[in-house]
């Protein structure tokens, strides 16, 4: 079965001023790469529809969704807070980004596609339930989680984070429910500085010190994540593909490598076929440095797609 590619053109436009490193080249990046390597034409194509106010409230409160459309300009840029800002298609954007995961979550709960991968922006993982940060509007990941859990009934979740920045978010969204397994691994301490101390018996943190590479992550994932991952027992399992640890970004200090993305999408594969009937949804998080991103989503792709 094919790997449903879901993407949308506003996520292109998004843009938070010429510097910012979370910029629309991040979406051409990985298309080049997937084109270069001749896998982009054999992924399923969908364009992303909108989130639903529905299924954002099921992960954000009320007033931050309203809020959120507010604040969104006709012109110009409004910043959210310090690393996150609006122009007037980032809200849009922001909808289709949420709604992406989403879609990825009906298709492969229809068996039309064994897995998915959401080539979007603005990313999800540092939005908490009633607040923006770290370039992050609406938590992506989380909207597709609880549409998972609200509309197809299921009852064991569990997301897979190796973003080099803890999913606070995430973990904001999902600590008291159990339904949900979090694995995460990240630099620490760095943004948002939490995560080392806050996990339970559903939120697996890894922090990982700077300088850490291949050993060190590779370790966390066989020695943590897999066997908490093995005995929850998930139904479907979503990724959080964040490709900043890469030792080329120089936005962090950790120092993966395009084939460590390769094997913890095998892992991660291995585990979908052992519990979730084959189905992982995954979505873009971070990952700065264009060459190592477009290569690193490929490896990712090219694993998921078993192309």
């Amino acid at each position: 079965m094919q790997t449903a590619y879901i993407t949308h053109s506003l996520c292109l436009k998004h843009d938070m001023g010429a510097h910012h490193p979370e910029c629309p080249a991040r979406i051409h990046a990985i298309e080049d790469q997937l084109i270069a390597s001749g896998l982009f034409g054999y992924l399923q194509h969908h364009e992303a529809p909108a989130a639903t106010r529905e299924q954002l409230l099921r992960v954000h409160d009320a007033g931050y969704v309203d809020a959120i459309a507010a604040a969104a300009p006709q012109q110009g840029m409004v910043e959210l807070d310090a690393d996150t800002a609006m122009n007037p298609f980032s809200h849009p954007a922001a909808l289709r980004a949420a709604g992406a995961v989403a879609m990825g979550v009906d298709l492969v709960m229809a068996g039309k596609v064994e897995n998915a991968f959401c080539n979007v922006r603005p990313p999800g993982h540092h939005a908490e339930r009633a607040r923006s940060m770290g370039f992050c509007i609406f938590n992506n990941v989380a909207v597709g989680v609880a549409h998972a859990l609200a509309a197809h009934g299921l009852s064991r979740v569990a997301i897979a984070d190796f973003d080099v920045h803890h999913g606070n978010g995430t973990e904001n969204i999902f600590h008291d429910d159990a339904r949900v397994m979090l694995c995460s691994t990240f630099q620490h301490p760095f943004y948002p500085y939490k995560g080392a101390d806050s996990g339970n018996d559903h939120i697996i943190n890894v922090p990982l010190a700077a300088g850490a590479g291949s050993e060190e992550f590779r370790a966390a994932v066989n020695d943590r994540w897999l066997p908490a991952l093995d005995a929850f027992k998930p139904e479907l399992l979503l990724v959080s593909a964040g490709f900043d640890a890469h030792r080329e970004d120089d936005m962090a200090m950790l120092k993966l490598v395009d084939a460590d993305y390769a094997w913890v999408t095998v892992k991660l594969k291995e585990l979908a076929y052992r519990h979730c009937r084959r189905r992982i949804v995954s979505t873009l998080e971070g990952g700065y440095e264009l060459h190592a991103l477009g290569r690193s989503a490929t490896a990712h792709i090219k694993v998921l797609s078993g192309l």
